[in-house]
């Protein structure tokens, strides 16, 4: 089960408190101040990672909280400084401080400060003075900063996997990722876009298009939102459509209709289901594919483990450009 919200209460690390100690010295009880300062608490950061699943790793630990600082030690030693705490957040996470009132949008992997750990505390040799030769003053560490972070998952896929219902969409998800999309024989099969997860890289099955779906026909505007978060379309059309071109025109001509920047993204376009149809027929609608989209086409069945490992390798190779 995906996890898309989730509130988490966040304490960065306490500095450790400042120390009284004595120089020990041949003959003096206390040869001089020589406590140490105090560590300085961790701070705390958001690291964005591509896995949308990131946010199941809170679903039992809600209260989260930044090691402490050591306290100053002898000899005017200074205290460790707390470790910092790293938590992972997944690439389109949408973060609100509420007790800072501040909105942060992650759309690119990296590591945030969110919070930082208190200052340590100072030891009594801070206040030796030609008044004060042995001070018993000492300063506590101070406490981090703290707050509660609610966390929405808005999901940027890498790939959008478009074209008409029973395309094959959802059967090449499963293939790749191990999705467990659902999948039959009739129409709109998929009723919410089926995510997964390929080399690290965002894959979303769009559910059918159809003529009129921006306009508003069929699920309409519901499943052309989800097509504007993507970076790559992967365009399928299966082989046992009468008219491959025009299904692929069908498709473009929604997209267009509905955003006009959707027909300049980068797109792979694949003759589908080639098993279903002898070789003669398959050759010509590739070729008939080939000329109203103007891209080279790949043809694919998913009967075929090269075909699909052949096609996975051309696809990382597009998206780590």
């Amino acid at each position: 089960m995906l996890i898309d919200h989730i509130t988490l209460n966040i304490k960065a690390g306490k500095g450790g408190d400042g120390v009284v100690r004595w120089r020990r010295e041949k003959g003096i009880m206390y040869g001089g101040p020589a406590g140490g300062d105090g560590g300085k608490g961790g701070d705390v950061y958001f690291r964005i990672v591509r896995d949308i699943q990131a946010l199941s790793n809170y679903k039992h630990k809600r209260e989260w909280e930044a090691p402490t600082g050591v306290s100053g030690q002898k000899r005017s030693m200074h205290g460790k400084d707390g470790e910092d705490l790293y938590l992972d957040i997944p690439i389109g996470a949408v973060v609100y401080n509420r007790e800072y009132d501040k909105h942060y949008e992650f759309t690119e992997e990296g590591i945030h400060l969110i919070l930082r750990g208190g200052k340590g505390g100072l030891g009594n040799e801070n206040f030796k003075s030609s008044t004060n030769r042995a001070p018993e003053e000492f300063t506590k560490g101070e406490i981090g900063e703290f707050a509660t972070f609610e966390i929405e998952l808005k999901l940027i896929a890498d790939v959008g996997l478009i074209g008409l219902p029973n395309a094959g969409k959802s059967s090449l998800l499963n293939a790749l990722t191990r999705a467990g999309a659902k999948i039959g024989d009739y129409p709109f099969t998929t009723l919410e876009p089926n995510l997964g997860a390929y080399f690290g890289y965002v894959l979303a099955d769009i559910p059918g298009i159809i003529e009129g779906a921006s306009e508003g026909k069929g699920l309409g505007h519901k499943f052309l939102r989800h097509i504007t978060r993507t970076k790559l379309l992967i365009h399928l059309v299966a082989a046992d459509n009468e008219d491959v071109s025009q299904a692929y025109k069908t498709i473009r001509e929604e997209l267009g209709k509905y955003d006009a920047e959707l027909l300049k993204r980068e797109e792979i376009v694949v003759l589908s289901k080639s098993d279903v149809v002898d070789k003669k027929t398959c050759e010509k609608k590739l070729k008939d594919l080939k000329k109203v989209s103007k891209k080279d086409v790949m043809t694919l069945s998913l009967f075929e483990d090269e075909m699909v490992k052949e096609f996975g390798d051309i696809l990382v190779k597009e998206l780590k450009k």
